[in-house]
């Protein structure tokens, strides 16, 4: 065996298939007992976020590679989850319009800017007095369906193991590591905040950040995502996801009124249409202190491998540095500084 994965979330099944496709043998191991954020992610990729409506960090890198690896993803598991959908962000602002009618010619923007309307463009759905922007290289991922057809592709192969992981029966030698009868190069550690109950990377800075979602019903039609203080993601036949909350304190996994209230706000705020709530949704995802992945060898086992730390923005991420740490691991080209563990070994 080449690689035992510990977790089959978006990131430990990004990373299986990386690996399987680089001719690696590889056993994953997940609980379903244990909590998995993935399941329930909003599954957006989007290039220009935040308040600031800014391009996302590294957005070149990771949206270069992600747009063509999902459609190839989608092809090998036999499975229907990848929705290119453009996003469309009101303007909140006459200054925030003139200042994309700029940046939409500068090249580092025009390829993510499928336009920008100067004037209400969606005025029907959403509240949009000064236009927006419409985004492209944009959509969203049905995690769940990810999930689910990498779990019958990695059994297929007799590489995935339902039961928890307990690193205290790891048996760690000089180039190998050992786990229940099976030797591996390397263990690579895909769990997310659960990662901090462990003993070997429990010294990582994560910053766990539990979110919240609706699901609502509308008879209102959405061709696109329309996404400013929430986002509002169409699924079809009038179900949408709604998003996101943001809680660094209770990290349980059960929905709250005060994170409805939250989000029923700011979707009014946002929309203009009737809808109904069908339910609600909570997960915890390891987002991290300065908010780039923790990827890279344990300081004192080399066989250890850290790939967590995606936050908010798995689906943008994993993919991109999926390649980069099978390439480490394959043919042990570098890890980016940015992401490196080695950046946090002060802490170890």
């Amino acid at each position: 065996m080449d690689y035992i994965l510990v977790g089959q979330g978006l990131a430990g099944s990004i990373l299986a298939n990386h690996l399987i496709n680089a001719g690696c043998s590889v056993m994953v191991f997940d609980d379903p007992l244990l909590s998995n954020s993935s399941k329930i992610a909003g599954g957006l990729y989007n290039p220009v976020t935040g308040r600031k409506m800014v391009k996302t960090w590294n957005a070149d890198n990771l949206f270069g590679y992600l747009t063509g690896y999902y459609p190839k993803l989608q092809q090998q598991l036999e499975a229907d989850f990848v929705n290119d959908t453009p996003i469309y962000r009101p303007f909140i602002s006459p200054e925030e319009l003139n200042e994309w009618m700029g940046k939409s010619a500068d090249i580092d923007y025009s390829r993510y800017v499928q336009a920008v309307h100067n004037s209400s463009a969606y005025g029907n759905q959403v509240s949009d007095d000064f236009g927006g922007i419409l985004l492209n290289q944009s959509g969203f991922v049905d995690t769940g369906k990810l999930l689910e057809a990498s779990a019958k592709f990695l059994v297929e192969r007799k590489s995935l193991t339902k039961g928890y992981f307990n690193p205290a029966h790891l048996k760690l030698e000089e180039g190998f590591a050992s786990y229940q009868g099976i030797k591996c190069k390397s263990v690579v550690f895909c769990n997310g905040h659960k990662s901090l109950e462990q003993q070997y990377f429990g010294w990582i800075p994560l910053r766990p950040v539990k979110g919240e979602l609706l699901i609502i019903k509308t008879k209102e039609n959405l061709r696109v995502i329309h996404n400013r203080g929430v986002f509002v993601i169409p699924l079809g036949n009038g179900v949408c996801k709604v998003g996101s909350t943001y809680d660094h304190q209770n990290l349980d996994e059960k929905p709250t009124i005060e994170a409805k209230n939250v989000l029923v706000h700011k979707l009014n705020e946002l929309v203009k249409f009737p809808y109904e709530i069908e339910y609600q949704l909570a997960g915890v995802r390891p987002a991290t202190k300065d908010r780039k992945p923790i990827i890279g060898q344990h300081p004192k086992f080399k066989s250890l491998i850290s790939f967590n730390g995606f936050g908010t923005k798995g689906v943008s991420l994993v993919p991109y540095y999926a390649k980069q740490l099978t390439e480490f691991l394959t043919n042990e080209n570098g890890i980016d500084s940015e992401v490196n563990i080695e950046r946090f070994f002060s802490l170890y």
